[in-house]
């Protein structure tokens, strides 16, 4: 388990982080959300040990990160833009990265090298973006450690490579059970593949929750009824969003399914119908009633 507690860093007169508290339970993929300049990637270099913070302390199984080599054996971190020695090639990097992890499986990283089409002997510096982070990638699959963080870890990715990549990681997930942390600004690149979500907003979590929670009680409800019917729907649901075009209502309602399906019976509509929200409806959703605008948090 990783946990932030009461982590704040200052970077002269900006707080990029302020009093932070976050839990990302061992065996799950943790979605950190937020616009560029929320924190994502400050968070994620104080996990990873990086940056130390001003106040507060962050442990991975109850051990300091910051200046604890153990520990640091456990996670690979993928920064934005992952640093690589000079001239150095993919195997070149596989040498290195194998004398600090021990359990870094060679026979694997030169098969992954294969289907990804990357030339292990071609220096990396002529690599594009995105084949750089493929590399990352593989290099901290085959590095067999039980945490991996990855920073916008889809971005300079193709459509087609970023589901490869996802597929990979999933396949990962099912096989050992690591733990997984991706930040991204991009809400649609993580609802496929998280478990759990944390929105950051300036500096600190504006909403954590574990993603089937957050599907299991909310709903869309679209529904008409008789034009000379009046329904007072703020009395009889607990209504997040309403929204009406013409004849049609459209509601976002929290509760239980078939209790909500009930009461809309019974109000006895021309028509209504349920529908499956999207992760970005919930969110719009969840952070309106907090008084935000997540249209302007999240791309």
């Amino acid at each position: 388990m990783i946990e932030v507690k009461q982590v704040s860093k200052t970077f002269g007169t900006i707080e990029a982080v302020k009093q932070l508290s976050l839990k990302i339970h061992s065996q799950n993929v943790f979605g950190m959300l937020g616009t560029n300049g929320a924190g994502k990637s400050t968070l994620m270099r104080m996990m990873a040990g990086v940056l130390k913070p001003d106040e507060g302390e962050i442990l991975i199984d109850n051990e300091r990160v910051w200046d604890n080599p153990l520990v640091k054996k456990r996670f690979f971190y993928i920064s934005d833009e992952q640093f690589f020695y000079p001239n150095a090639t993919a195997f070149d990097m596989e040498r290195f990265y194998s004398s600090y992890y021990m359990d870094f499986d060679g026979h694997r990283y030169a098969k992954l090298l294969g289907q990804f089409g990357l030339d292990g002997h071609r220096k990396i510096q002529t690599y594009s973006k995105g084949m750089k982070k493929q590399l990352s990638i593989v290099l901290g699959l085959c590095a067999n450690v039980s945490y991996l963080f990855c920073d916008e870890t889809f971005d300079g990715l193709d459509p087609v490579m970023r589901q490869g990549i996802k597929s990979l990681l999933a396949k990962e997930i099912d096989d050992r059970g690591f733990t997984l942390v991706i930040a991204s600004h991009n809400l649609r690149e993580l609802e496929d593949i998280c478990d759990h979500i944390g929105l950051l907003h300036k500096g600190g979590v504006l909403l954590s929750r574990e993603l089937s929670d957050l599907k299991c009680n909310l709903h869309k409800v679209q529904c008409v009824f008789a034009e000379h019917e009046e329904v007072s729907f703020y009395e009889k649901f607990r209504i997040l969003q309403l929204e009406q075009r013409g004849r049609l209502i459209s509601m976002t309602v929290r509760g239980e399914k078939e209790e909500i399906r009930g009461q809309m019976e019974a109000l006895e509509p021309v028509y209504f119908e349920m529908l499956p929200l999207s992760l970005e409806e919930i969110f719009i959703s969840e952070t309106e009633v907090a008084g935000y605008d997540i249209k302007k948090l999240i791309l």
